[in-house]
């Protein structure tokens, strides 16, 4: 840890409302180290989702600058942008975002088909991540044959797929009941550690974030404070950063 994978700095992003311009982010600066897991925590309307957005780099800031191990997102074009996202940036959402046509095989293949890997490669690879995330015996349901916590695990296993070395997760654990939840954290702390994996997970649950060494706390569009977890919540063998 110590070299940064996320550097934002002085970034804002303004919305035309129907009356009146919104401004979701108001000079957000902060930065994620490389291998470090982190949530970002605020009330409905403080700007978590539009921060989410920009660091998977599906939108641009209006000023600021945004850094991402080194390179300048700034000055990328659309399609180095969609370079960028589909093989170094992992995706996960609260809805799973699977297609309920589709095997979890398949999902999980889709990243790499989009990056243009063969399709025996493809298979393999999606079978791998598929076993890694305890599904090796569900590559071939459907969406609707799978419980929630399933689900989410296809989820994690395609946005980990292609390898990336940051993984954004947005309310990761919001359509999970209490005990799966707590499976789905210790689930991606174990990844963190085993693949020093840099994860930002984006949560308004107060235990969720507590799986994380660092919390952001935004309000208004603007970081208010960050605080460091001394002893983030974990299983036995959980991570100690």
């Amino acid at each position: 840890m110590g070299e940064s994978i996320v550097d934002l700095q002085g970034i804002t992003k303004t919305y035309l409302g129907a009356d009146n311009p919104v401004h979701a982010l108001r000079g957000i600066s902060f930065q994620v180290n490389a291998g470090e897991m982190v949530a970002i925590m605020g009330p409905s309307g403080s700007g978590k989702s539009t921060l989410m957005h920009l660091l998977g780099c599906l939108d641009k800031p209006d000023s600021g600058t945004y850094t991402f191990a080194g390179e300048d997102v700034m000055s990328l074009d659309k399609d180095q942008l969609a370079h960028l996202r589909n093989k170094r940036i992992g995706f996960v959402f609260q809805s799973f975002n699977l297609l309920g046509r589709t095997t979890a095989l398949e999902n999980v293949s889709l990243p790499l088909n989009y990056a243009g890997v063969p399709g025996k490669e493809r298979e393999t690879r999606a079978r791998q991540m598929l076993k890694l995330l305890g599904l090796e015996g569900r590559q071939n349901h459907f969406p609707n044959q799978l419980s929630g916590g399933q689900q989410q695990r296809v989820a994690i296993a395609r946005a980990l797929v292609n390898n990336p070395s940051l993984l954004l997760a947005d309310e990761p654990t919001g359509a999970l009941d209490t005990r799966t939840s707590e499976e789905i954290m210790l689930l991606l702390q174990q990844l963190h550690r085993q693949r020093s994996l840099s994860i930002v997970i984006v949560t308004h649950e107060p235990d969720v974030a507590l799986y994380c060494r660092r919390i952001v706390r935004l309000s208004d569009g603007q970081v208010v404070a960050e605080e460091t977890v001394p002893r983030p919540r974990r299983g036995k063998d959980g991570p100690d950063n």
